[in-house]
């Protein structure tokens, strides 16, 4: 019988295939989250820049959603420069946007009738060049579509992040299709992290890396994105007193 592959020959097997899709492209950097048990998951330890990355809300609702844009903001805050922000629907809420890193003063909105405006927004954003991340939010995407916006990416170095959104359950079906993305997240909201007194927590999130580009599939539960768009291990899980499965005790009860 073969011996099965090493774990040094699988790590050598994902440099290789990083540098075939990077082709003769320039390196644009990676954007850490400062957290090593989601960066050590990613290739080059964090988020590459001058790419596209994919966010959504692990159910059709609104607090999924909510969780999902609030993530994906945490990102862009901790970028350099200005974000465009490109929408359809005007249910932003500015203060909440801050709360998880990302200032009012940075924001630029672009408010589109539909989704084809919005794309072609968001690539004209990416194509820019002076601005530290741009989002855009629709609900489907296309190989065609994500395929433009990962070049526009990679012209000029900015961080580009998909939110999607949908109005039914039907649309969702569509995340599940193939895209350019170099990452695809899902996050799902959790109840707040348990305070020593009466009162609410800081809310946690189960996040989903289901694509990784060179890299593996990953499970996260977390907490949400403080003011300086940091996310944080929850203390029971980071000193082991809860266990690594609890998300599906809480899923199952």
């Amino acid at each position: 019988m073969s011996a099965e592959p090493s774990p040094r020959a699988f790590e050598a097997l994902r440099a290789q295939i990083a540098k075939i899709e990077a082709g003769r492209r320039a390196p644009q950097g990676i954007l850490p989250f400062g957290l090593a048990e989601v960066d050590r998951r990613l290739p080059g330890g964090g988020l590459a820049l001058g790419a596209l990355h994919e966010v959504a809300g692990g159910g059709a609702g609104a607090v999924d959603g909510t969780a999902s844009a609030l993530f994906a903001a945490g990102i862009a805050g901790r970028t350099r420069g200005p974000v465009l922000w490109c929408l359809t629907r005007k249910d932003l809420f500015a203060p909440s946007l801050a709360q998880a890193g990302l200032g009012g003063d940075r924001i630029l909105y672009v408010e589109a009738g539909d989704e084809k405006t919005v794309l072609a927004c968001f690539e004209e954003g990416l194509r820019h060049g002076s601005l530290g991340a741009v989002i855009g939010e629709v609900a489907r995407l296309s190989m065609t579509a994500s395929r433009r916006l990962q070049l526009a990416a990679e012209s000029t170095g900015t961080l580009g992040i998909a939110v999607r959104r949908w109005r039914r359950q039907a649309e969702a079906v569509d995340f599940g299709q193939p895209t350019a993305a170099t990452t695809r997240w899902r996050v799902t909201a959790l109840p707040s992290s348990p305070l020593p007194s009466a009162g609410v927590g800081r809310a946690r999130w189960f996040v989903e890396l289901i694509r990784s580009k060179a890299g593996e599939c990953a499970e996260f539960e977390l907490e949400a994105c403080n003011e300086t768009g940091r996310l944080a291990l929850p203390a029971d899980l980071a000193d082991g007193s809860a266990a690594a499965t609890s998300w599906e005790r809480r899923a199952a009860g």
